[in-house]
């Protein structure tokens, strides 16, 4: 028993397994009886037919998901390189999950629950590889007709940088030749593909606050300037976008249409927060105090004593102005470049970020002068790390003869969690989510089912982000809809 308290206290580094993560795994691959055990030794192998397994938090993996499923950069009889108007990935099918009651994964570290996280990512990944779901968050009894896979995509920049070496290490001792491709190596490889060998260049990160205190990308960016032979003096910013991923999944701590004043529950940027939002720069925010888009506690929202986000747009402005306001006083002798979109949910706002950073661009002190133009190009590019993502994986399967010959894209299945209810230990709050403090204050180590995995349709997400699905993902939207029909 001493032994086992003193590998409770230990953080998992270079492959070593806290306590928690080692009863989990050994609860998947040796307790039959357990709800997540997996019969990892009949496990099929090298089977061409299996679907692709794609997880995140929530929604915004589905970015990544439409970049795969839209990719046409080969001929799909020559497997060479050239587009032939047909996606590449035609007769692959698809699973994909939204860990939507355990988001968002970046606040983790922030609570100091980083081996909390861990364990949601080995669930995820336990889910993709067995057969159990429910049918609802009703159902008693799960259905065990899931199918396995024969790849895996973690389509989310915090469980990349927090889960991938536990994911690989987890895989190998279950004996199993699984690739898991992440993220993060293929947004850096994006951000480098701009630039030439010599250049000297500024690139900025925005990611959420646990990708960002993991340094996944500053320190991949490094590895890759080094062994790619690039040569120039490349400076390296990062900007944790606390609140918008929230504000895209609608998590009520952060984003709440249903408020028209501030509220004690509130955990984005603040005025008297940790992260706090400066007075002296409100002009430059612009924020867009409509409809309640900014909660004030006065009429007078020059006199806010307290002062909250409440839209996605606004958690965009405080944060490039934040960013550029570091670039800024860095006095960086090369202007910003590149922002690399390090979370899978900021490519819905790309058009948001760009008429931002055009605002930033042009906008003027007192005395003519412009404020941030020595220290920004004009035109940022954005780094979405999903196509990088879709070569990597479309590399992958070409060279291990997986690709399927008999699958149809359109059988593609989709999955969310929700808090399991019949769990008597949960605690939710008056929508049905986790409590922030439950969430955050379990326990790592304790076996349980927390939530459970259902078909994922417009009865688990809001209306708004329905059809923010189905105008900016419109294929993605369609292969949801056609699962949505079967079920």
């Amino acid at each position: 028993m001493k032994i086992r308290k003193l590998i409770v206290a230990l953080i998992v580094v270079s492959g070593i397994r806290s306590y928690g993560q080692q009863v989990l795994q050994d609860s998947i691959l040796y307790n039959k009886n357990s709800f997540y055990y997996l019969d990892v030794k009949n496990y099929p192998k090298s089977d061409r037919s299996l679907p692709i397994g794609i997880f995140d938090s929530g929604i915004g993996g589905l970015t990544v998901l439409d970049a795969i499923v839209n990719y046409d950069k080969n001929n799909n009889e020559t497997m060479q390189p050239g587009k032939d108007g047909i996606i590449d990935f035609e007769k692959e099918e698809f699973i994909y999950l939204a860990d939507q009651a355990n988001m968002p994964y970046g606040n983790y570290s922030a609570e100091n629950k980083n081996e909390l996280l861990k364990e949601h990512i080995i669930k995820d990944v336990q889910f993709m590889l067995g057969n159990k779901y429910y049918k609802s968050d009703h159902a008693i009894a799960p259905n065990k007709d899931k199918s396995h896979i024969k790849a895996l995509v973690i389509a989310c920049n915090t469980a990349t940088a927090y889960g991938k070496e536990s994911i690989e290490a987890f895989i190998k001792n279950a004996g199993l030749n699984i690739k898991v491709i992440g993220v993060i190596d293929a947004g850096v490889r994006g951000a480098l593909e701009h630039l030439e060998k010599d250049e000297n260049a500024t690139i900025a990160v925005m990611a959420t606050v646990g990708t960002v205190t993991s340094k996944g990308y500053v320190n991949t960016l490094n590895k890759q300037l080094k062994n790619l032979g690039y040569e120039g003096d490349v400076q390296v910013f990062q900007q944790g976008g606390l609140g918008i991923a929230e504000a895209v999944d609608e998590d009520t701590a952060y984003f709440n249409t249903t408020l028209n004043a501030p509220r004690e529950s509130y955990k984005g940027p603040s005025i008297n927060g940790n992260t706090k939002i400066d007075k002296t720069l409100m002009e430059i925010y612009n924020f867009d105090f409509s409809n309640n888009r900014m909660l004030c506690d006065t009429q007078n929202t020059d006199e806010c004593q307290v002062l909250q986000i409440n839209d996605a747009e606004n958690y965009v402005r405080y944060h490039l102005v934040s960013l550029l306001e570091d670039i800024r006083k860095s006095k960086v002798t090369s202007p910003l470049k590149s922002i690399i979109l390090g979370c899978t949910h900021y490519p819905y706002l790309s058009n948001e970020i760009k008429t931002v950073l055009n605002e930033l661009y042009n906008y003027k002190e007192q005395d003519g002068s412009f404020r941030y133009q020595p220290y920004m190009m004009e035109n940022i590019i954005l780094v979405d790390p999903a196509q990088n993502t879709a070569k990597e994986l479309f590399e992958h399967l070409k060279e291990s003869d997986l690709f399927g010959q008999e699958g149809d894209i359109y059988n593609s299945k989709f999955y969310i969690s929700v808090p399991n209810k019949n769990n008597p230990k949960i605690k939710i709050d008056e929508t049905g989510d986790f409590t922030y403090d439950y969430k955050y204050g379990r326990i790592e180590g304790e076996i349980q089912e927390y939530i459970k995995v259902v078909p994922f349709s417009d009865k688990n997400i809001s209306q708004d982000i329905y059809l923010r699905l189905e105008n900016q993902l419109p294929f993605t939207f369609r292969l949801i809809k056609q699962f949505k029909s079967q079920d």
